[in-house]
Formats: structure tokens, sequence, C-alpha cells
């Protein structure tokens, strides 16, 4: 077999590998609880799917405008004119097959060969093999944990150099569901400004879903509203990560490299998908999103409560998203049946084996002393698997 240098510079994603793992253990008849996907197990709202179908009756089914069509486009720059203070044209937005495409049009766009990115870490598992893609080099920057995972201005500005380019952050976080308050954006927004050269990808496919009292979006401070690139989509907030809707907002010259890209790659998203996501963009969310959001938060403190019974893991009190990611190494060095676990990746495959319950390793976002637990699934299964999960580690001596 012969592949490019390119492919074989970048890893799998680790959370569709340990997905994988579960269906194909299912799918030999064994009982395993997933915790590893990101996905809500909520239905998409009904007047979404019934403007979708409605859609399809009315023959949306030929090739859009690459970047979507105008009336989304037009919704978009309504919602977040009307839910984030932000102003944004049509030509300013680009549709694409997901937030993730969204976040690789704006990384080729921008980076070149040896050009540096700033991550924040942990970060999101697809952000460092995206800036490999581009031939970037990613500077990794530390959110300890004591910090709630989130980053200082000092340390920004330290990680800064003459090759920077651009910073990519999730807020709220995948994979730790820490939240940036106004002020903490606004000091290092105040940092970034200070480097004209410098570019901020917000990630904020998580706005609807936090526990704070509300979502805030860099792009709202003015004096860098131009090197901002807002990234969203339908995925987590609406329940609708089948459909594949992801949003680009940002400078318009940026805009119209995104839709020069993915032009060349998918042209436009799902035509019906697009008409879905129109209606997403018009749905009230206190009546269809809130219950979601108050669906999570009991899940997130049902977890929580259930860590604390386990001896030895800490964690966080994660503001938004479905995530927790607790610290493990206690168990590091401990061993069972002639299995020693070193890392937080033995210690996934050792709960995979003997709980029958999937989680994603730290090393996937960039810290193997962590797992990241997703609570997108039901208060049941949660408790189950908190049980079987504190079974087995008690076996670990």
């Amino acid at each position: 077999m012969y592949l490019s240098d390119r492919i074989k510079a970048i890893s799998e994603s680790q959370t569709i590998a340990m997905a994988r793992k579960s269906r194909e253990l299912k799918a030999k008849g064994i009982d395993i609880i997933s915790l590893s996907l990101g996905e809500p197990d909520f239905p998409t709202p009904e007047p979404i799917k019934a403007f979708a179908k409605k859609a399809i009756d009315d023959n949306f089914s030929f090739y859009t405008h690459v970047s979507g069509y105008l009336e989304l486009r037009e919704a978009i720059a309504h919602k977040f004119k009307r839910d984030n203070g932000l102003h944004y044209t049509p030509d300013q937005i680009v549709v694409s097959t997901g937030a993730k495409q969204s976040i690789a049009n704006a990384v080729l766009c921008l980076i070149n060969p040896g050009d540096e990115v700033i991550v924040p870490t942990p970060y999101w598992v697809s952000y460092a093999e995206i800036i490999k893609l581009a031939g970037g080099i990613p500077v990794f920057v530390e959110g300890r944990f004591e910090n709630d995972f989130k980053i200082t201005p000092e340390q920004l500005e330290k990680s800064i150099s003459r090759r920077s380019r651009l910073i990519m952050l999730s807020t709220p976080c995948n994979p730790t569901g820490s939240v940036y308050s106004y002020h903490e954006m606004k000091a290092l927004a105040e940092v970034i400004v200070k480097y004209p050269d410098l570019y901020l990808l917000s990630d904020e496919i998580y706005e609807h879903i936090h526990f704070t009292d509300r979502h805030h979006s860099f792009a709202a401070f003015d004096f860098i509203y131009d090197r901002v690139i807002t990234i969203n989509g339908v995925s987590k907030g609406f329940a609708m990560t089948g459909w594949r809707g992801g949003i680009l907002a940002g400078p318009e010259w940026l805009a119209k490299a995104c839709d020069k890209m993915q032009g060349q790659f998918t042209s436009a998203t799902c035509s019906i998908t697009q008409k879905a996501m129109q209606k997403a963009m018009e749905l009230d969310v206190a009546t269809y999103i809130e219950p979601m959001r108050q669906a999570f938060q009991k899940r997130r403190d049902l977890v929580l409560e259930g860590l604390k019974k386990i001896p030895g893991l800490k964690a966080n009190v994660p503001q938004g998203a479905f995530y927790v990611f607790p610290l493990v190494e206690y168990y590091f060095n401990k061993s069972y049946n002639g299995f020693t676990v070193r890392n937080a990746t033995d210690l996934s495959l050792f709960l995979l084996e003997h709980a029958h319950v999937s989680l994603v390793p730290g090393v996937a976002f960039g810290d193997d002393r962590y797992i990241r637990i997703s609570y997108a699934t039901s208060e049941s299964l949660l408790a189950e698997a908190l049980r079987r999960i504190e079974n087995a580690l008690a076996k670990l001596k």
C-alpha cells in the first residue's frame, strides 16, 4: 500500500475509534454502555423535522450556493444579532457539512506550512490534526485543573511568537465543559489585539448547553471583531448531529476564501439540511432547547455525585457542554490480573473490558492523565455506568 505523508501524519479520531470499539463489542452480544461520543440522545425538535419534510415536498433538491441558501444565511445573521449581539451580513457566513468542516475551511485558508497555531489544552480532538493537515505547527498551552482548565492572558502572551497566526479554543469547551467568563474573554482579547497578524477561531458549537448566566461570544468585543472567526452549528444544541450543518462567520474576505475552498471539496451541504437549519435559527429556544439544557445539567450533577463516591477521582464542575473530565492518575501503576494501568489510555481499555463502559482517554485531548465522560445519555444508563466503573476500579490494587 502507498499512502501520502499527509494522511500518515494525522491520527484517527479517538472518540470515533472508541465508538467503533463499542459497536464491535455490542455486535458480539456484550452489553456496552457508550459514554464516548458527544451526541445528544434527544430527537430533533418537531418543527425542524416538519420544515425539512416540507422542503422535500417543495422540491428543494437541487444544488445551492456553495455557502448556503441566502435565506438561511440571512436567518443565521439574524440569530447572531438577536442572541449574541453580533453583526454579520450573509456575505460573511459560510454554511458547511458540520462545524468540523467549518473549522477545517478556516484553518486551510489561513495557515501556511510552518505557521504556528496556539491551542489551549485540553482541546477538542480534531484541532491538532486539522492544523497538521494544513502544515501548521500546534503550540499547546496548558489549561490547568486548578484554573478550571482555562488559560490566562499571561500564558497566552508567552506563547505568541512571530510565527503565530491563529489561536483556537472552544467555549463551552469540549472535553472539559469549562466556560470562559466575559471578563476572562475580554482579558484574552486584549492580548490578541496587540498582534495584528493573530486571529482567533472561537468554537461556540455548545452555545446553548451552558449552566451560567448566558453565553458570550469573542466577536462581541468590537476591538477584535475583524480578527475573530466564529464557529457554530446545529449538532449539539438542536440535537441534529446526523444532519451535518456547520456555520462559519468572520471577515468577508475569509468567508469568500472558505467558499472557494469548500467549492473544491464538497460544494454546499445538503439542501434539506439547510432548510432544517433555517428553521432551527428561528426556533424559540425557551420552548424547544431549554428543556434539553435542563436535562443535561441534571445529568451533570448526577455524574459528579457518582464520581465523588469513587476513591481517587478528581473532577472540576463543568459549566457547559455535556462532558466531565476527571483526573484519574490515582489509579496509575495499580494492577489487576496481570494488567497494570500506566496512563488514562490503559484505564479506558481496562474499563471497557471489565466495566463494559466506553470512555475516551485524555490523550485524545492532549493530556493522558484524564478521561472524558460524555453524559449525553439517559440518567438510568449514567447511573448504571457509574456503578460499573466504581466496581471495576475497586479491583485495581
